[in-house]
């Protein structure tokens, strides 16, 4: 018996016991039209209360630190948890006292909400004094306060529904209520002492503090840097979902603090750049021996100490070139990054699953709309899916696209380290022959980025199809087989998609060559702008690059127009789709209701999706695929394999330091056509066919001993040391070099300087020590020029050292290399650019003297020095002649031997010390000069819009506009249609004609009602997809025609811009505004700026419905409008600012890579190349911190859109609900609203999203706009009184001139008065930087004179138009300019001389047998003329002047790099051909001036001396005579 009674008490009997409620229904959800106090008790009460005790008893285990008084918040807090538990406990004595029937329940949530709260109270105890007391603590507690809170509401709201609650005759009742409401408040307190934590801004900076005390997110122990908070790492499951450890961010962001790109969070640990490189190096390991053992080499080889530093490097660095074993670089991606990113798939379905709820559940809520008398709980079960099919599908997503946003930023790092790695290790030939410097930038920039978008895309290809099988399944359900109709439109349009996008694939990759092409040669204008002001070119550059352009936007425009296109059919596709559905299925015989029309419209929308974006998708895919190819063809790049270039065994004699026997070399990797350069390069080259081949090389050098290497223009001398710095290819031969593990001291001809402090570029990464660094400095006489510098060595050299004379550069290099204390010193031609005084200086101070114990190898033109060295070397034609002492060599060199003493032009040190320092130089340099780029702070200027409308074109974008509103407003007035016409014509149609229509009624028969509303409904979908069609196709002209006169504008100003500019400002900045600021122009900022269009309208066109259908829903949209302006407020000052900074520290790493490659040579042969690549870690950790942070800030705020959306789509369905019940409403409205509100998340983040990138990109525009508008540029006018045979006779005054470059700086030229004759030749010497130079400048109007004037023939220069002036003068600069084309081009740009004219100069140039080998005057000159030797480069220069039949020439050292054979012949063809000119001379070799007529010595801008060389000589005081020192013995 009595077991029987045990058996039959189940749960169900025992909730009913404790519930008094029906055995049948013992836990009923809702009872007397609110929640049943069982539920309630039982899951909002005592079910919440556990959850809080369980998750609160988790951190009674904290670590408790004990130090100061937390903040007053945690205080608060403290309080409120114990208030809150004492009314509990007050509670529950009232229930004894009343001792009701269920009080059982009552007596249930009483204890446990007591004992939660209790242990909360201790949780907090704890919490307050550990890690956390800086902070709010952890955001789960936030969680765990509001769970208990329903219960609260619920309770409350059934007191005052009952009476005996509010009947003072019933005081326990009354208390129960009183005690109910208070615990409310310390609730209330609680959640703000959470919100205001009372922690300060402080916290922001003391997060990064750790000591112990104010540690924030992480223990001391595992993060031992300051200055900055980690980001994520160590927050909450909460705080990663709502992204709250961005908030102090944000506001700090929103204050406007973040300036520089320290001030953003540090990256968490997996992501920072160096762990990234080492996981992406062991998988290319890993992926390698796998594919050596499958190719059963089964022992891979060995990681092995390369020439960089003797640094232990991985076989991935050494063979990245893949000569052992190839891997695919996709293969090394996918085992680094796959699974992780496999496995967010998983989230991605789930996501897509959950998007199918919304119209499902919307079909189940209008199909109860429409029943009259539906149950109510019915109606609120689908408020309540919607509300969580909505809720996890945000979550979902957006945690995805952040996880997501993390692989692909993981992958950047491995490319962009790998590149770089690649480029230090690769073969200098095989670099140079395959690929331009620019080209392999793109790897690292372009070509990168595309294959990180793959990233996002990769995903997209099978959610797409398989969204759009499951929408197809759904239409089925819905419409049965009437959706075939539409479905067969929308697939006709996937091969026209298809043939769309294959198009706009091809044009795109026609457009990036042409942009690859433009940008590449406004590189060479900017790189040659002086040269190109000089000769008055700017005219034909334009040109070039104007076509370049033109071509370049003509593919631009195929791709909009195509784009177009694409938009329109996508734009116009769910009309016609819906139309067609619905017509079919009614013609089938079918009823159409509101919940089939508007399920069918939500879903037709989730069909167009997959279908629009698949293309692109498809797209995004290929060229990530072309990228990924092009990438891989770089890394497979032969290395340099210095192992095998260099022999091991060491020569019998141990004084031996290099030996070469029987040396072949050359530039080209093994298997390419052969090509080396002719030697005067310089290390660093680039050649084209027909150069010369090192051949039979034999050479012992001994230990310390001085070797000079001699020989004509071009006879292999630079390439030399290239072979033996081991950048050339070894065909045959064996070199051997003692020690080359520790590297060489490199001095290249063509010096290259690094874009940092004078310090900076002579330490080299070394440290400093002082007493040497000064020995280095006074060595390479430098001392000089440094005390002028107005920030000493610690003046900021700019790019290229721009703003250092050619001969500091050239010391510059030499110091940095006798700074680095090698024993092997390779020293190319640093004499030829300073003065003769300079010259002996550094011969004997530097080359003699500090370096005398080390071994040491100089290229010259000098012969005067030669008799100082043990050994000379005579070269020619790519071998050596002869080997010797000087005394056997030296008569096969001289241009006329002759007596030896006389020959060295030397001269005693004493004058340098006379002549004090001198000024010219301030005029290039200031401290930092060409300062940091700046970054645009706050919103954008009105100015940056107007600027872009006045480029669309004001009445374009009017009518723009005016086409979107039409398109806009003809969708709407379709879709209340589709409800009305519903109701008044299909409802009647089937009612009336039962049967299929088709059989009994031919159309004709139709009422004319039903007619007029077809005709009506037709037409409006007919004008509909022509607004579309006008829209699309406007918007891309318009596109178009603002990036041709954004482009033209910047151009224009660019080219006319004074060469003060150019001096101030880096190259890659101005570069930056016509590579990715002009494509953001072309490209992007249009892309953009539709969609935001696009949105403004469909949300404008969507709220019209909304309030039409459901006018209450206005009531909880303003609040939320209010917060969604305050929301996107606070995020866009953010993420502008984290934009910028992205952009900021992105230009750094580009920079850093195109100087690393232009500096190859020195960086290897000084063993530098892995402190060069952390350096370039360094830089892409900064850019990298901006990104993350940039993505964290966007996915912040769309949690945050995605929350609003939620609530408004729950709103809708709860005002529905509710409405019915009162029988108060239509539910095609609903319907209309709710498929409506489906999509508003997506239109309010894309709204934000749109208008903040478009902002983006418009700062873009507002950079191009900057310089189009506020660039000094030269003045444009001209004087059409000057006769156009001027200056007939080539008389040259200087009045009285003064110059200084910039104010605040000392004068270059101080009161210069001279007068030089017609026909006169005069040379002018001075040391470095006494005013030499800027003679010439000031002549040609380059920098104007604060005051006095320059006549020639009489006529001031300033009253003649620019290039007037500059196209009746002649100059051979000293920098020899030549761009990339035919020696044709670069002879006479604007064609206006015949062939046999240009041969015949040439030949004067002796240049004849050079063209002619590398193939006459159509062939290719290279990259800034890289397959000429700098000495031949020179040569061309004067060839151009000799053209130029100019009465007045100037010549800047233009023979500086040429020997002296060829010297003489030169100077002779100067003296003939411009016998009756007027011809001034800079000169540092001063045999070449002096059969001057009269000879100007200049010193510190002022004019010293200026007389016959014949009457300077005589005078004892002269300058001049002691320059030429001993010459007249």
């Amino acid at each position: 018996m009595g077991r029987g009674v045990v058996a039959d008490f189940g749960p169900s009997e025992l909730i009913s016991g404790l519930c008094h409620t029906d055995t049948l229904d013992p836990f009923p959800v809702w009872r007397d039209g609110a929640i049943s106090p069982c539920f309630n008790q039982l899951v909002l009460g005592a079910l919440a209360h556990t959850v809080v005790a369980v998750f609160s008893a988790c951190y009674l285990s904290a670590q408790s630190l004990l130090r100061s008084s937390p903040p007053c918040g945690w205080g608060l807090r403290l309080v409120s948890a114990l208030l809150v538990a004492l009314f509990f406990v007050g509670d529950l004595v009232l229930v004894a006292l009343l001792h009701r029937g269920d009080m059982y329940l009552d007596v249930l949530a009483d204890g446990c909400a007591i004992l939660s709260w209790l242990v909360h109270f201790g949780a907090l105890l704890v919490l307050q004094r550990s890690i956390h007391r800086r902070t709010r603590g952890p955001s789960l507690l936030l969680l765990l306060v509001l769970l208990p809170i329903p219960n609260l509401v619920v309770t409350l709201l059934a007191y005052a529904q009952d009476t005996t609650y509010l009947d003072l005759a019933e005081p326990l009742r009354v208390a129960r209520l009183v005690l109910a409401a208070a615990r409310g408040l310390p609730l209330l307190v609680y959640l703000l002492a959470f919100a205001a934590p009372c922690v300060g801004e402080g916290s922001y900076t003391s997060m990064s503090v750790n000591d112990a005390d104010s540690s924030l997110l992480i223990p001391e122990s595992s993060y031992q840097e300051t200055g900055a908070m980690v980001a994520e790492d160590g927050s909450g499951c909460i705080s990663r979902l709502l992204y709250l450890w961005l908030n102090p961010l944000l506001r700090r962001g929103r204050r406007g603090e973040l300036e520089r790109p320290c001030d953003v969070y540090l990256l968490p640990r997996r992501l920072r750049t160096s762990a990234v490189r080492r996981h992406f190096l062991r998988c290319w390991e890993d992926c390698q021996q796998r594919a050596a053992t499958q190719r059963g080499n089964t022992t891979p080889r060995p990681a092995n100490m390369s020439l960089q530093n003797g640094t232990w490097t991985s076989p991935l660095q050494e063979e990245l070139s893949g000569i052992a074993v190839e891997v695919g670089l996709l293969k090394v991606l996918h085992k680094a990054f796959g699974l992780r990113y496999y496995l967010l798939g998983v989230l991605k379905l789930a996501g897509n699953m959950l998007g199918f709820a919304g119209p499902l559940l919307l079909s189940s809520l209008v199909t109860y709309m429409e029943e009259e008398g539906a149950p109510f709980s019915r109606g609120a079960w689908c408020a309540t899916g919607l509300f969580f099919s909505t809720l996890f599908s945000a979550l979902i997503r957006n945690l995805f696209v952040f996880e997501v946003s993390k692989v692909s930023l993981s992958a950047r790092a491995a490319l962009v380290s790998s590149i770089y790695g690649k480029a230090l290790r690769v073969n200098g030939g095989g670099l140079a022959a395959r690929f331009t410097l620019g080209e392999v930038v793109n790897f690292m920039s372009t070509d990168t980025d595309r294959v990180v978008n793959f990233f996002n895309s990769f995903h997209e290809m099978w959610s797409l199809p398989f969204q759009f099988s499951i929408a197809l399944y759904l239409l089925y359900l819905q419409v049965g087989v009437a959706f075939l109709g539409g479905l067969g439109v929308a697939l006709l349009l996937v091969p026209l998609n298809k043939v769309l996008a294959s198009k706009i694939m091809e044009n795109n990759k026609h457009m990036l060559t042409h942009k690859d092409s433009r940008v590449k040669l406004m590189t060479e204008v900017l790189f040659g702008i002086r040269v190109i002001k000089f000769y008055n070119w700017e005219a034909y550059f334009a040109q070039k690059i104007a076509a370049c352009r033109r071509q370049e936007l003509s593919h631009l425009k195929a791709i909009k127009y195509l784009d177009a296109l694409c938009v329109y059919t996508w734009g116009a596709l769910p009309v016609v789709i819906s139309i067609i559905t619905f017509v079919t299925y009614v013609l089938l015989g079918h009823e159409l209701t509101a919940a089939k029309v508007f399920t069918t419209l939500a879903l037709v929308g989730m069909l167009i999706l997959p279908l629009n974006s698949f293309p692109w998708v498809l797209n995004g895919t290929l060229e990530a695929k072309v990228s990924l190819d092009r990438i891989q063809r770089f890394l497979k790049l032969p290395n340099q394999d210095l192992d095998a270039y260099f022999s091991h065994v060491a020569p019998e004699d141990p004084q031996d330091t290099i030996v070469m026997s029987q040396g072949t070399f050359s530039w080209q990797g093994p298997g390419g056509p052969d090509h080396p350069t002719e030697g005067d390069t310089g290390s660093e080259t680039e050649s084209t066919k027909g150069s010369l081949l090192l051949h039979s090389l034999n050479l012992t050098i001994t230990k310390g001993s001085l070797v000079v290497v001699v020989g004509k223009v071009g006879c292999g001398k630079s390439s030399l040391l290239a072979a033996i710095t081991g950048e050339l290819n070894r065909r045959a031969g064996v070199v051997y070099v003692q020690g080359r593990e520790n590297g060489f001291g490199l001095a290249a001809q063509e010096p290259w300087i690094q874009h940092a402090t004078v310090r900076d570029n002579i330490l080299f990464g070394r440290d400093y020590n002082s007493s040497f660094y000064q020995a280095v400095v006074e060595a390479c006489a430098l001392t000089d020029d440094i005390n002028i510098l107005p920030n000493g060595d610690r003046t900021e050299v700019g790019e290229n050292g721009v703003n250092l004379s050619g001969g500091q550069k050239a010391r510059l290099a030499l110091a940095r290399a006798v700074y680095m204390e090698k024993d092997i010193f390779l020293l190319d031609d640093p004499l030829a650019a300073v003065d003769t005084d300079v010259a002996h200086h550094l011969m004997e101070r530097c080359i003699m003297g500090i370096l005398r114990s080390k071994t040491r190898i100089l290229c010259t033109h000098r012969i005067e020095f030669v008799d100082k060295a043990d050994v000379v070397i005579l070269m020619d034609n790519g071998t050596i002649i002869k080997t010797g002492t000087p005394e056997e060599v030296l008569p096969l060199v001289e241009a006329v031997p002759k007596n030896r003493k006389n020959d060295s032009n030397a001269k005693e040190k004493g004058t340098q010390e006379e002549q004090g320092p001198s000024n010219e130089l301030f005029a290039e340099v200031e401290s930092s000069l060409s300062g940091e780029e700046q970054k645009a702070v706050g919103g954008l200027a009105w100015k940056v819009y107007h600027a872009y409308w006045r480029a669309v074109g004001g009445a374009l974008a009017v009518s723009i506009l005016l086409s979107l509103l039409l398109m806009q407003g003809t969708v709407t007035t379709w879709y209340l249609l589709s409800n009305c016409i519903l109701k008044c014509v299909f409802s009647p149609l089937i009612s009336r004609y039962p049967v299929s229509i088709m059989e009994t009624t031919p159309f004709a028969n139709m009422s004319s009602e039903v007619k007029f509303y077809l005709t009506v409904y037709g037409s409006i979908a007919g004008a509909n997809t022509i607004f579309t069609a006008i829209r699309a196709f406007l918007f891309a002209y318009g596109g178009i025609r603002a990036a041709s006169v954004v482009h033209n504008r910047l151009l224009d100003t660019v080219l006319k811009a004074t060469v003060t500019f150019f001096d101030t400002t880096p190259l890659g900045r101005v570069l930056n505004r016509f590579s990715s600021d002009l494509y953001s122009v072309d490209d992007t900022l249009p892309f953009f700026l539709n969609i935001l269009l696009a949105n403004i309208f469909g949300l404008l066109g969507m709220l019209v419905v909304m309030s039409y259908g459901l006018p209450w829903v206005l009531v909880p949209l303003l609040p939320l409008g209010l917060l969604y302006h305050c929301t996107q407020r606070f995020y866009r000052h953010t993420s502008r600012d984290l934009k910028r900074l992205c952009s900021l520290t992105l230009s750094p790493v580009y920079s850093h890579f195109s100087e690393t490659l232009s500096g190859l040579g020195t960086i290897r042969a000084s063993s530098s190349a892995s402190r060069f690549e952390e350096e370039n870690e360094r830089r892409l950790e900064q850019n990298q911190r901006c990104l993350f942070l940039s993505n964290a800030a966007m996915q912040w705020l769309d949690i945050r859109l995605q929350m609003i959306g939620v609530v408004v789509v729950t709103g809708i369905g709860v005002i529905a609900v509710v409405q019915h019940q009162f029988k108060s409403i239509d539910p095609g409205l609903v319907g209309l609203s709710l498929s409506y509100a489906l999509s508003i998340t997506g239109l309010l983040s894309g709204l934000i999203f749109s208008f903040t990138q478009t902002e983006m990109q418009l700062v873009s525009v507002e950079r191009t706009e900057e310089y189009s508008t506020t660039l000094p540029t030269e003045p444009q006018h001209s004087n059409p009184q000057v006769p156009t045979s001027w200056p007939e006779q080539g008389w040259v005054e200087f009045r009285g001139a003064v110059l200084s470059y910039r104010e605040g700086l000392p004068n270059a030229l101080d009161g210069v008065s001279l007068v030089v004759r017609p026909g006169e030749k005069v040379g002018v010497v001075g040391r470095t930087g006494s005013g030499k130079s800027t003679l010439f400048l000031a002549l040609f109007r380059m920098v104007e004179l604060n005051q006095g004037q320059i006549l020639l023939d009489g006529v001031d220069t300033r009253q003649v138009g620019l290039a007037q002036l500059r196209s009746k003068l002649a100059i051979i600069p000293q920098d020899p300019f030549m761009f990339s084309g035919t020696v044709r081009e670069n002879l006479d740009p604007c064609g206006r001389h015949p062939d046999p004219q240009l041969l015949e100069v040439l030949e004067h140039c002796h240049l004849s047998p050079v063209i002619n080998r590398i193939g006459g005057l159509g062939a290719e000159v290279g990259e800034r003329g890289k397959s000429l030797s700098l000495g031949q480069r020179q040569l061309l220069c004067l060839a151009r002047a000799l053209l130029t039949e100019a009465n007045i020439l100037c010549i800047d050292e233009a023979t500086a790099s040429v020997d002296q054979k060829t010297d003489k012949l030169l100077q002779q063809t100067i003296r003939e051909k411009f016998q009756d000119k007027t011809v001034l001379t800079i000169a540092h070799r001063i045999n070449t001036i002096l059969d001057s007529d009269r000879v100007l010595v200049m010193h510190s801008g002022k004019v010293v001396e200026f007389d016959t060389p014949a009457d300077l000589c005589q005078r004892d005081d002269s300058i001049f005579c002691k320059l030429v020192g001993g010459r007249g013995e």
